[in-house]
């Protein structure tokens, strides 16, 4: 799989390239990663890549022509024009079900944001993908597009060493929530490791497992539903 990352701000990657699974996955040949800068497409000897929005307020907004002349350089690259993502406030939430889909693509082009965003005929000339990685605020998108590689490609066949852990992960069933897991020592602070995950009887323990996983779940979702609950009543 190939995933190729359109920012101002490559060398932030490097570091986030360079380490533990991403990095041997990369060694392997198991997925390719591409990093390109907006500023080479720029026309000016400043390499200016943003400007002052029309109708005056803060800050200033990615431009039309280096960013539409990089996506298009960029999709010429490979074999396939790929699926080209905004990562955005803006967008459709990311959530297990989407990185799922997301993993089936060939290719995956990501947008990264700066300042106060990108101009609206970027969204409208180019259609991508739009999505957000939460309700907050992130100073650009290499952050949200970092989070999207690492979870994209834990779903490449051959990239984890257990198979099972990726369809065991949390949220690979909608919504649920997984069960906590103990490793040695069995008493640390007084604090013990369940008995049944010592009884040796598997059925048991997926029991319990399931049992701790809906558990948790509904507590996640009340929790929720109470943080809902109170920003409704903090908004009137």
């Amino acid at each position: 799989m190939r995933f190729d990352v359109l920012t101002i701000f490559p060398g932030l990657f490097q570091g986030f390239l360079g380490e533990s699974l991403l990095h041997k996955a990369l060694q392997r040949q198991l997925l390719e990663i591409h990093l390109w800068n907006f500023r080479d497409w720029a026309t000016d000897k400043h390499q200016s890549v943003d400007d002052r929005p029309y109708g005056g307020g803060p800050g200033m907004l990615l431009s039309c022509d280096p960013i539409f002349r990089c996506v298009e350089d960029v999709r010429q690259q490979g074999s396939s024009p790929g699926q080209l993502i905004m990562l955005t406030p803006n967008g459709r939430r990311l959530d297990q079900q989407l990185v799922e889909q997301l993993s089936e693509q060939e290719r995956l082009i990501l947008l990264c944001g700066r300042y106060e965003g990108f101009d609206h005929r970027i969204v409208e000339g180019l259609q991508p993908l739009e999505i957000s990685i939460g309700d907050f605020i992130c100073n650009g998108g290499e952050v949200p597009a970092m989070i999207i590689i690492e979870a994209v490609m834990r779903l490449i066949p051959g990239l984890l060493g257990d198979e099972e852990s990726a369809r065991l992960d949390s949220f690979s069933d909608p919504g649920q929530v997984e069960y906590p897991q103990y490793t040695r020592p069995r008493d640390y602070r007084g604090m013990q490791v369940p008995d049944v995950l010592l009884s040796g009887n598997h059925a048991e323990v997926e029991r319990w497992r399931q049992k701790q996983s809906l558990d948790r779940t509904r507590r996640r979702q009340d929790d929720q539903a109470a943080s809902n609950r109170e920003s409704s009543s903090g908004s009137k």
